[in-house]
């Protein structure tokens, strides 16, 4: 196979990926971006496959291994992804992308111990000062993401007892000047590395960044993970495009550099979502303001009622917002959630979904979760699309969501000020689905729980929305 065909077939893939992000932008081309992925996926393996097969001269032991590489990883990811609970979800991305910057780490370690063996240089030559940095750079992120993601699978998972792996953040006394001069030690260690090409430095580079992976998430609150696990995923990429350069692979490089300017666009959104800064998100500052955040103290009291209370209401309604939480997900009401909007609409309620870029535990989380339900995407709108309504309807129901609708954001001093939020405050009447009155990842008391025209609803999501179905005439 020559060398044209093989930058032929990776372009070719890559603009599949192009088009893969530019679908998978909007619910309704989904499917047709997630099409073009796994094409553009396609080509790049079997192109890859081949070339192996040619620079080891026609020899199976080679394809051997590598098929034997894509059975076991590919049968691992279809097992994880087919049992994996919508709930889970968060921590799945977050495992793979510990995948794929532990892989990045794998594949510099190999390239520095046999050069020639990726055509690099002939056997007996150095590698060339240019590719060193590179395989540097693209080991430490690599390392980096692999490390930082397992603390946020720790963290979002929240079944494990380990410190690193809960929810609050972990914070200590000159954590940042120690970032700081670990991270001036990772940048002489490659300086060292590009100079001499020694072992020592390469592996000092490798565990600083694990090391500084850890340091970096561990001070990053349950309630900003949305922002890592897009963060995570932008780093995922630029390891890979790092060792793309290193092994000459421009798939590698057009494939790493996409994930890795999306992810840090979607970043970029989430911050502006949670009103927190770029720069600290990527530097592993922020959090803990939040997290440290805590109730009052002072008991309150919240009107309840029942799911008989909430049909008659709805029953006198003419407009309905439903806003989805984590909650929701936890119960796996989104089908009843359905059921609910499909009974009122035959009354002729207009139904909507209001969703909130980082309502759930990860971007998107709640519209992939009404997509599960199939629920008509025309019926499902943005922060900014659905805001201007609330004051125009009749109700709003909140399932499971706590943070992302708290009207203290709107409070200057508040922890969570100048965030922005759902204003279901803004509803003729407001329903608000939970479990109990604990406090949201902010670990804020809710002002809307104690509006006068708010009724809560206790108990599990998937129950209470069910029962409403029934008592609705």
């Amino acid at each position: 196979m020559s060398m044209n065909l093989v930058v032929l077939l990776y372009l070719v893939a890559s603009v599949c990926f192009i088009q893969a992000l530019k679908g998978l932008s909007h619910p309704t081309t989904s499917i047709r971006g997630n099409v073009f992925g796994m094409t553009g996926m396609a080509i790049a393996v079997l192109t890859t496959a081949a070339l192996i097969v040619e620079l080891s001269g026609g020899k199976a032991q080679g394809m051997v291994y590598v098929l034997g590489g894509l059975v076991v990883g590919g049968g691992v990811g279809a097992y994880m992804a087919k049992k994996v609970e919508m709930t889970k979800m968060p921590e799945l991305v977050a495992f793979m992308h510990s995948m794929i910057g532990l892989a990045a780490v794998c594949i510099a370690v190999a390239v520095v111990a046999e050069p020639w063996a990726f055509g690099i240089v002939t056997r007996g030559e150095g590698i060339p000062g240019g590719n060193r940095i590179e395989l540097a750079l693209g080991a430490f992120i690599g390392a980096v993401t692999f490390s930082g993601s397992v603390i946020a699978f720790g963290k979002l998972s929240g079944k494990y007892k380990f410190r690193l792996f809960q929810g609050a953040p972990v914070t200590f006394a000159g954590q940042h000047k120690l970032n700081l001069v670990l991270g001036l030690a990772t940048a002489f260690f490659v300086f060292g590395f590009w100079h001499s090409q020694s072992w020592i430095d390469i592996v000092l580079v490798i565990a600083l960044g694990f090391i500084l992976g850890v340091l970096i998430i561990i001070p990053i609150g349950g309630a900003d993970m949305p922002v890592v696990v897009s963060m995570l995923n932008s780093y995922s990429g630029w390891a890979a495009a790092g060792i793309g350069f290193s092994l000459n692979n421009p798939m590698l490089i057009i494939a790493g550099s996409l994930v890795g300017s999306s992810g840090a666009i979607l970043s970029y959104i989430m911050c502006k979502a949670m009103n927190r800064s770029f720069i600290s998100v990527i530097l592993g500052g922020f959090g803990g303001e939040a997290g440290a955040a805590a109730t009052s103290g002072v008991q309150r009291t919240a009107k309840s009622g029942s799911a008989d209370d909430v049909a008659f209401i709805l029953g006198n309604a003419e407009t309905v917002v439903i806003v989805p939480g984590y909650g929701l997900a936890v119960a796996r009401a989104q089908h009843a959630v359905k059921e609910l909007a499909h009974k009122l609409g035959e009354k002729g309620i207009t139904v909507k979904y209001a969703i909130h870029p980082v309502a759930g535990r990860m971007p998107g989380h709640m519209n992939v979760l009404l997509a599960e339900a199939e629920v008509p995407y025309d019926q499902v709108f943005e922060m900014e699309d659905i805001n201007g309504e609330f004051g125009q309807a009749d109700v709003a129901i909140v399932l499971g969501a706590n943070d992302v609708v708290n009207p203290l954001a709107l409070q200057k001093g508040s922890p969570i000020y100048g965030m922005p939020i759902l204003e279901a405050y803004k509803a003729k009447t407001v329903i608000v689905n939970k479990r109990s009155m604990a406090a949201g990842y902010a670990g804020l008391d809710n002002e809307l729980f104690y509006m006068d025209k708010t009724m809560m609803v206790f108990g599990d999501a998937k129950k209470v929305v069910e029962d409403i179905t029934k008592a609705v005439e």
